[in-house]
């Protein structure tokens, strides 16, 4: 990961992972996001260009939503710039 980046992980049940992730969308200031299964296994990975309009999200979200449904829990790893 470059310098400028630092990363931040958490666990999240996965009823809650949708809402976690758009809380952390909204937020901003974040430059990748990545979920992971219990077993570490990476599921997705999308990063968040500057300016990304809502609408150009809903694949991404409609994606995290259909994992969340399948989990009981989730790794989310969040890049945001230092």
């Amino acid at each position: 990961m470059p310098e400028n980046f630092r990363a931040e992980e958490f666990k999240v049940e996965g009823e809650k992972l949708l809402a976690r992730i758009k809380e952390l969308i909204h937020a901003g200031n974040i430059r990748r996001v990545i979920i992971k299964d219990r077993d570490g296994k990476t599921l997705i990975e999308f990063p968040m260009t500057f300016g990304v309009a809502g609408v150009l999200l809903a694949p991404q979200l409609a994606a995290v939503g259909a994992i969340a449904a399948l989990l009981t829990e989730a790794t989310v790893i969040v890049e945001r710039q230092a």
